[in-house]
Parts: structure tokens; sequence; C-alpha cells
């Protein structure tokens, strides 16, 4: 089994920064492309930007500049930091990794829960 835990969002005002991670912890053989998503009410889940193994890096035009996406292998993990955030990104933001397990070196498509990102104006 494999298991996502995301950490950080909350409330914050715009213009403030905010950081977000995404633990994966379970029979993990290893991890390739890893990224962020969000969905706002209303709206269709996007994606933020994303991370390779070999740390190429792509961005969402709306976030390119103010968002930082970066990979931690040793502890499974994917980060977002987001500085100067405006109230157009508020949304819950997913975290999604494609993993290959360790028990069976099948790769599957993970999402995390989601987390609350609220920029006030």
């Amino acid at each position: 089994q494999v298991q996502l835990v995301e950490s950080g969002g909350g409330l914050v005002q715009a213009g403030e920064s905010l950081s977000v991670s995404c633990r994966a912890s379970g029979s993990i053989f290893t991890i390739h492309d890893m990224g962020w998503y969000r969905q706002a009410p209303g709206k269709q889940r996007e994606l933020v930007a994303g991370i390779t193994t070999g740390g190429s890096t792509n961005y969402a035009d709306s976030v390119k500049g103010r968002f930082t996406i970066s990979r931690d292998n040793a502890k499974n993990m994917v980060s977002l930091q987001m500085n100067s955030l405006k109230p157009e990104d508020t949304a819950v933001y997913y975290c999604n990794l494609k993993i290959v397990r360790l028990v069976d070196m099948v790769r599957g498509d993970y999402w995390g829960k989601g987390t609350l990102v609220t920029v006030s104006s």
C-alpha cells in the first residue's frame, strides 16, 4: 500500500507566502513524476506545477515566477512554495505522484486528499 499525506495550506492575505508539502510512504520502489494540481470552487482541476525524476519543472502560466516546485527523493516528498499569493490562487491543492510499488513493480497514479489554500484580498 501507498499513502500520501499533505501538509501546509491555510489562510493568508494577498501578497503573502505559503508552502504545501506531500510525503509518500509505504511500499515504494521509486517515484517518477510529481506534481501539484488545484481545484477552485466551480472549476475543473488544473495542473499548477510538475517536476520530473531529473528535476525538470513546468508551471502553469498563471503561477510562473511566483511558485516553485521541488522534490526530496530521499524523503519521497514534493513541495510547492507559493509567493506573492493572489485571491485567485484560492483552491484545494492536490499532490499527484507517479509511484512504482515495491511489492509488484507496478506504476500507479496516486493523489493526496487535498489541502485548502485561501487567499484573502
